[in-house]
C-alpha cells in the first residue's frame, strides 16, 4: 500500500505541488511525466522519505520496504559491486557489516558473542547466506559480467554502474520501487531486461522519465506533473494521453 494524503510543496512563492492525493497499488506500474523542471524527481523524493513535504502525508504499508534508483551514479564510488547490489536491503547489509566488525574484534567479548548470536539469527532469517549469490544473479541478468563482482564502483563505466544500480534497486524483492530516468546510460539489451524485470516485479512501481518507449511497455497508469502545480492521473497508454491531453510545457 501506497498513499499520498494531501500533499503540498511550496518553494517560497513557487508551489511545485498542490494538494496531491494518490493511491498506488501492487502490481501497477505508474509513469510520472511533465515538462523539464515540473518536478518528477523531486516527486520520487518525497514518496520516499529524501524530500519532506510542506503539508500532507505518505503513508506506507507497516513492514513494507521502498527501494529506490536515483540519478546519482556515483554514490556508491568507494563500495565493491557485490556490496553496492545487497546494499539495496540496508537493513540486511547493516547486519552483515556489523557483523563482520565484532568477529575482526581483536578482544572478543562475551557481550560480542551474544550480539553476534542475535545478527547471525537475524542474518539467517533474511536468508544472508543467499546474498551474494542472488546479487550475482541480478547483474548477470542486466548484462554485467561476473568479473566486475569484485571491483569497485569507481572502476566501473557509467553504463556499468547503472546496471549496478538496477541490480541494488531490484534486490531483496522490496515492496514499491521508485525509479529516477532508468534507462540513462543503459543499452538496448539492459533496457530490455530491466523491462523484463519490471513486468515480472508483483509490488508498485513508479517510474519517472523522459523515455516514452519504456513508459509506453511497461506503465498501465500515468502521472502528469504540471507546471501550475496541479496534475493529472490517468489509466491510458503514453500514446492515448499524448493525443488526448498533450504535455503541459
Amino acid at each position: 500500500m501506497l498513499k499520498i494524503n494531501n500533499v503540498s510543496l511550496r518553494f517560497g512563492t513557487r508551489t511545485l505541488f498542490e494538494n496531491v492525493n494518490l493511491e498506488f497499488k501492487d502490481d501497477n506500474c505508474y509513469g510520472i511525466i511533465g515538462a523539464n523542471g515540473a518536478g518528477k524527481s523531486t516527486f520520487l523524493k518525497i514518496i520516499s522519505g529524501e524530500v519532506e513535504s510542506t503539508k500532507g502525508e505518505v503513508i506506507i504499508g507497516k513492514n513494507e520496504r521502498i527501494s529506490v534508483l536515483r540519478q546519482n551514479h556515483n554514490e556508491f564510488d568507494e563500495y565493491k559491486v557485490i556490496d553496492t547490489v545487497i546494499s539495496g536491503d540496508t537493513e540486511l547489509y547493516d547486519i552483515m557489516k556489523e557483523k563482520e566488525a565484532i568477529y575482526m574484534k581483536p578482544d572478543f567479548s562475551m557481550e560480542d558473542g551474544i550480539r553476534a548470536g542475535e545478527l547471525e539469527a537475524k542474518f539467517e532469517e533474511k536468508n544472508g547466506w543467499q546474498a551474494e549469490s542472488d546479487a550475482a544473479i541480478l547483474l548477470a541478468g542486466l548484462g554485467l559480467d561476473n568479473s566486475c563482482n569484485d571491483k569497485f564502483m569507481s572502476e566501473l563505466e557509467d553504463k556499468e554502474k547503472v546496471k549496478v544500480l538496477l541490480a541494488r534497486a531490484l534486490f531483496g524483492e522490496p515492496d514499491i520501487l521508485l525509479l529516477d530516468e532508468p534507462t540513462n546510460h543503459l543499452d538496448i539489451e539492459s533496457i530490455n531486461s530491466l523491462n523484463l524485470g519490471l513486468e515480472k516485479f508483483n509490488g508498485v512501481v513508479v517510474i519517472a522519465t523522459y523515455d516514452q518507449e519504456i513508459i509506453e511497455s511497461v506503465c498501465n497508469r500515468l502521472i502528469e506533473i504540471k507546471q501550475d502545480g496541479t496534475y493529472r492521473d490517468k489509466q491510458i497508454s503514453y500514446e492515448d494521453y499524448i493525443e488526448k491531453y498533450g504535455i503541459d510545457n
